[in-house]
Protein backbone atom coordinates (compact mmCIF):
# COMPACT_ATOMS: atom_id res chain seq x y z
CA UNK A 1 0.00 0.00 0.00
CA UNK A 2 1.14 3.56 -0.51
CA UNK A 3 2.27 5.77 2.35
CA UNK A 4 -0.99 7.75 2.16
CA UNK A 5 -3.06 4.56 2.19
CA UNK A 6 -1.11 3.38 5.22
CA UNK A 7 -1.86 6.60 7.10
CA UNK A 8 -5.51 6.31 6.10
CA UNK A 9 -5.58 2.75 7.44
CA UNK A 10 -4.05 3.81 10.76
CA UNK A 11 -6.66 6.58 11.01
CA UNK A 12 -9.50 4.20 10.16
CA UNK A 13 -8.30 1.70 12.75
CA UNK A 14 -8.22 4.38 15.44
CA UNK A 15 -11.88 5.15 14.75
CA UNK A 16 -12.86 1.48 14.65
CA UNK A 17 -10.82 0.12 17.56
CA UNK A 18 -11.23 3.03 19.96
CA UNK A 19 -14.43 4.67 18.78
CA UNK A 20 -12.56 7.92 18.21
CA UNK A 21 -14.19 10.67 16.23
CA UNK A 22 -12.83 11.04 12.71
CA UNK A 23 -11.42 14.50 13.46
CA UNK A 24 -9.60 13.27 16.58
CA UNK A 25 -8.10 10.28 14.76
CA UNK A 26 -6.98 12.44 11.85
CA UNK A 27 -5.39 14.94 14.24
CA UNK A 28 -3.58 12.18 16.12
CA UNK A 29 -2.13 10.73 12.90
CA UNK A 30 -1.25 14.17 11.52
CA UNK A 31 0.48 15.16 14.77
CA UNK A 32 2.46 11.91 14.72
CA UNK A 33 3.38 12.49 11.11
CA UNK A 34 4.50 16.06 11.90
CA UNK A 35 6.70 14.63 14.67
CA UNK A 36 8.30 12.29 12.09
CA UNK A 37 6.77 9.20 13.69
CA UNK A 38 6.10 7.63 10.28
CA UNK A 39 9.41 8.44 8.56
CA UNK A 40 10.52 4.80 8.47
CA UNK A 41 7.18 3.79 6.98
CA UNK A 42 7.67 6.30 4.20
CA UNK A 43 11.20 5.02 3.54
CA UNK A 44 10.46 1.30 3.89
CA UNK A 45 7.44 0.07 1.91
CA UNK A 46 7.58 -3.33 3.65
CA UNK A 47 6.38 -1.59 6.84
CA UNK A 48 3.18 -0.45 5.18
CA UNK A 49 1.00 -3.46 5.92
CA UNK A 50 -2.39 -3.86 7.55
CA UNK A 51 -0.79 -5.66 10.50
CA UNK A 52 1.71 -2.83 10.98
CA UNK A 53 -1.07 -0.24 10.68
CA UNK A 54 -2.89 -1.93 13.55
CA UNK A 55 0.29 -1.93 15.67
CA UNK A 56 0.82 1.75 14.97
CA UNK A 57 -2.79 2.62 15.76
CA UNK A 58 -2.49 0.85 19.11
CA UNK A 59 0.85 2.53 19.86
CA UNK A 60 -0.46 6.00 19.00
CA UNK A 61 -3.59 5.52 21.09
CA UNK A 62 -1.62 4.18 24.06
CA UNK A 63 0.81 7.10 23.89
CA UNK A 64 -2.11 9.53 23.77
CA UNK A 65 -3.71 7.89 26.80
CA UNK A 66 -0.45 8.03 28.78
CA UNK A 67 0.02 11.69 27.88
CA UNK A 68 -3.52 12.48 28.98
CA UNK A 69 -3.05 10.63 32.27
CA UNK A 70 0.22 12.45 32.94
CA UNK A 71 -1.42 15.81 32.27
CA UNK A 72 -4.31 14.95 34.60
CA UNK A 73 -1.89 13.97 37.38
CA UNK A 74 0.03 17.21 36.94
CA UNK A 75 -3.18 19.23 37.13
CA UNK A 76 -4.21 17.36 40.30
CA UNK A 77 -0.84 18.11 41.92
CA UNK A 78 -1.12 21.79 41.04
CA UNK A 79 -4.63 21.92 42.43
CA UNK A 80 -3.52 20.24 45.66
CA UNK A 81 -0.62 22.67 46.02
CA UNK A 82 -2.95 25.65 45.58
CA UNK A 83 -5.39 24.27 48.12
CA UNK A 84 -2.58 23.72 50.64
CA UNK A 85 -1.27 27.28 50.13
CA UNK A 86 -4.70 28.70 50.90
CA UNK A 87 -4.83 26.90 54.24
Amino acid sequence: MTYEEFLDEVTTLLTELYDMADDAAIKLVMDAQAADYFVTHDDQPELRTFAQAKKEAVALYDARQKKTQTQQKQQQRLHQQRVQKKR
